[in-house]
């Protein structure tokens, strides 16, 4: 991941990138995952992202000594706070179509005098992600340990996503938290469409016969 930054500064067409480490289960976690990262980009066109996935040296480097990947393309609905100072994912704000796949992007810079807090309370919500119904997968990723988090998720649709946010009850805790004890440095909140997807995710496509 440290050699990645180089190539992918050089690739034509690319607008924002994150290279991502990843913990254990399903959200937030201070165990590290040594296997499984991430790769979070935007492009100009499907076009410069289609000539990247399908010939780039970085790429063939990648699946040479990976035993598993998975990509997902997505289409922003909205998009809500910084990344560095941005919002990446330009979007027109809209509901995602009816009973339809949602994917959801979370991630917060965490102000170091507030790490202690913020671990204390956020892993009892990322284990109530393993019984959210609707959830298709979720990862917890980070740019930097402790403090540079973010999730991402697949959900059956909109519904199932709001009613795990807003009406479970550790989660919506993590929320009121977020807000009354201000956490964050920085954080954004991105909503897309599942266009398309393509390898496997734990063995399986989360998404297939959905899109």
């Amino acid at each position: 991941m440290g050699t990645s930054v180089r190539p992918l500064q050089q690739v034509e067409g690319l607008t924002f990138f994150k290279l991502l480490g990843s913990g254990q289960g399903r959200g937030f976690s201070l165990k590290p995952n040594w296997f499984r990262y991430g790769l979070i980009a935007t492009w100009q066109s499907p076009e410069a992202a289609a000539a990247f996935f399908c010939s780039h040296p970085l790429l063939a480097e990648y699946r040479a000594h990976t035993f598993e990947q998975y990509t997902v393309a997505l289409q922003p609905l909205q998009a809500h706070g910084l990344w560095n100072g941005q919002n990446p994912f330009t979007s027109v704000t809209q509901p995602s179509p009816p009973n339809s796949p949602i994917a959801v992007l979370t991630r917060a810079s965490i102000k170091l005098s507030k790490a202690v807090d913020f671990w204390r309370h956020v892993p009892k919500a990322s284990q109530s992600l393993d019984h959210a119904e609707g959830l298709l997968a979720s990862i917890g990723l980070g740019e930097a340990p402790f403090l540079r988090q973010a999730t991402f998720s697949l959900w059956q649709n909109e519904a199932s996503m709001k009613a795990y946010a807003y009406r479970q009850a550790d989660h919506r805790e993590v929320i009121t938290r977020t807000r009354t004890q201000g956490w964050y440095s920085e954080e954004l909140f991105a909503r897309f469409t599942p266009l398309r997807s393509e390898g496997t995710w734990n063995g399986t496509d989360p998404l297939q016969g959905l899109l």
